[in-house]
């Protein structure tokens, strides 16, 4: 029986002080996970720095020699926006799953089977990684803490979404939802993540939330305040939607 082939997409913004070595970390760990084949896809989202070269670089080197079972492809958008990258990733792909993580890698790799075992024995449809449950292990500044916690206690209460925490860079999805829902979300940022699955609980899909082991990267380029804001439309836009 042939393993499944699992996509694993790192969204990359002028990433070009990390995204080899970290590359190069991920392609080692997936080579040491071998019930599965692999495809890395660097998703280069309008970089204005070396981050499009690099990539090419990775994707015709293949980052390293560690496996034939791990592939790495670069694919370049002129457009920022992380969701953007994401989305066009995933429907260029035809792996049998679709993931994605940080480039800064906060998410520890070793919480990565659990994520695919989800859907894989879990019968799940979406996975999610979580910093908000019980059992996961953040470290991260108050403010980052504040804002997280209370972004989850909107859209729970606003669209009722089941899910604690929407915005972890660490998700996974069967093709067959990714193909159905991917076409129906509109926000190509950082609200993504969010549209993405309050569409597939509306549309009865199975979601499940994993525990993470989550460090909080200091150098991130994200600005709060801007993307607060367009998540306040976002989560407007879909309240409006449902009525």
């Amino acid at each position: 029986m042939t393993p499944p082939l699992i996509n694993v997409t790192l969204p990359a913004f002028n990433e070009e002080a990390q995204l080899a070595e970290n590359t190069r970390k991920v392609v080692a760990f997936l080579a040491g996970q071998p019930s599965s084949r692999w495809e890395i896809l660097i998703a280069d989202n309008g970089s204005t720095d070396r981050t499009w070269a690099i990539a090419q670089e990775l994707a015709a080197n293949g980052a390293s020699e560690a496996s034939t079972a791990v592939s790495v492809r670069a694919r370049h958008l002129d457009a920022a926006g992380r969701g953007g990258a994401i989305k066009a990733a995933w429907l260029a792909s035809n792996a049998d799953i679709l993931s994605y993580m940080d480039v800064d890698l906060s998410t520890d790799l070793s919480c990565l089977p659990a994520l695919l075992a989800a859907i894989t024995e879990g019968g799940a449809d979406l996975a999610v990684g979580s910093r908000l449950l019980p059992a996961s292990r953040t470290t991260r500044g108050w403010k980052r803490e504040v804002l997280s916690r209370g972004y989850s206690r909107l859209i729970r209460r606003a669209l009722g979404l089941r899910v604690r925490d929407a915005q972890c860079g660490f998700k996974a999805i069967r093709r067959e939802a990714a193909r159905v829902l991917l076409p129906q979300v509109q926000d190509s940022g950082w609200f993504f993540d969010t549209e993405l699955l309050v569409r597939a609980q509306r549309a009865g899909y199975r979601v499940a939330e994993v525990p993470v082991r989550w460090v909080d990267d200091p150098g991130s380029t994200v600005k709060l305040l801007p993307t607060i804001g367009r998540d306040l439309k976002g989560v407007w836009r879909l309240r409006r939607e449902a009525g």
